[in-house]
């Protein structure tokens, strides 16, 4: 397991490290998830972006990684639906990994009124999309719904970011009401990580995969509502933490470089 989250880490450095933005589609004003707008959007300049290779930042390199992900669903009927992973991966002073994850899943029973599900609305195509990088889909039909797809990423972790929080080790974790009409789930499989929320009103789903010869990685969020007064949050936080490398691994790239130059020639 931990060499597929590891290469969770991989990928992420290597596809996401530029990613800082927010797609939202809502036409009320928020009422729920009040901590959603504690999610900033985190500028990343440019001479930073064009050295960022997944292996280092000028003569820094990654040396810790979290990921956090959230998906919140709450149906007018007062059903909630929420599903949540983590991932934390922290190198010591050896370059040895420390690989912690965490998954939870929960759904509370419907109220005596309606789910706010529309059966003439239809909101639909998103999950058939293809993206090499980042996607943030959020397509809605109805009224009186929110909906708030949202990514942060923060540069220069401090370590407590990195080391704290709980985890229990559990790798995939589901619920769902009574009658299986609401469900929230997470996995952590095949080096990804994957969030699924599903209600009579549609569905929410952040994923996570890493990349391979074919294709390279991806992040993408979804949301999809066909229905009226409906309020779902999709977040994503990625922290990532940079040392400066050593005079040996320096030394160790160079003689790399040279060694790949003379082959190419």
């Amino acid at each position: 397991m931990d060499r597929n989250l590891i290469a969770i880490g991989c990928a992420l450095c290597f596809t996401t490290c530029g990613l800082a933005s927010v797609a939202h589609a809502a036409e009320q004003a928020p009422t729920v998830f009040e901590d959603v707008g504690a999610l900033k959007l985190q500028p990343v300049d440019d001479t930073v972006l064009a050295n960022q290779t997944g292996k280092g930042i000028v003569g820094d390199i990654i040396s810790g990684v979290v990921i956090n992900l959230l998906s919140q669903w709450q149906l007018p009927n007062g059903a909630t639906a929420v599903a949540s992973g983590a991932l934390s991966i922290v190198t010591n002073a050896l370059n040895a990994p420390s690989v912690q994850v965490s998954s939870s899943a929960s759904v509370t029973r419907n109220g005596p009124w309606g789910s706010g599900a529309n059966h003439n609305a239809s909101a639909s195509g998103g999950q058939n999309v293809n993206v090499n990088g980042v996607s943030q889909i959020t397509q809605v039909a109805g009224n009186g719904n929110l909906g708030t797809n949202q990514a942060l990423i923060d540069f220069d972790a401090s370590p407590g970011s990195l080391t704290g929080g709980t985890y229990n080790n559990a790798t995939s974790a589901a619920a769902s009401n009574a009658n299986g009409s609401v469900t929230a789930a997470v996995s952590f499989a095949n080096g990804g990580i994957s969030i699924a929320l599903q209600t009579p009103a549609g569905m929410a789903t952040q994923t996570i995969a890493p990349g391979s010869a074919q294709q390279a990685g991806m992040i993408a969020q979804l949301l999809q509502i066909a229905g009226n007064n409906q309020q779902v949050a999709n977040q994503l936080q990625l922290h990532l933490q940079t040392q400066q490398m050593s005079a040996s691994m320096l030394r160790q790239i160079g003689v790399l470089q040279a060694l790949q130059n003379t082959v190419r020639r």
